[in-house]
């Protein structure tokens, strides 16, 4: 773990981000303290097929009658 204080941390940045991809960096800023987390950048979004769901799904129209159904019998009942 490296704790660093905001200050070097201003000034030396680069130093610091190349440090968070192997280690935990803590910057100190006064009463708070924070934590530099490296994460690799996602450069393509998996393109997924559509499943047995996806063909299985009600339309927008067939959930509108049926919530208005629903709503029917709920206040018939009282």
């Amino acid at each position: 773990m490296v704790l660093v204080n905001s200050a070097d941390f201003a000034t030396q940045q680069q130093k610091y981000f190349n440090l968070a991809m192997d280690n935990e960096v803590h910057i100190k800023n006064g009463q708070y303290m924070f934590r530099l987390v490296y994460e690799p950048a996602v450069t393509e979004q998996p393109i997924l097929e559509p499943d047995e769901d996806f063909y299985n799904a009600i339309s927008i129209e067939e959930l509108r009658a049926s919530a208005h159904e629903h709503i029917r019998k709920l206040y018939a009942g009282k």
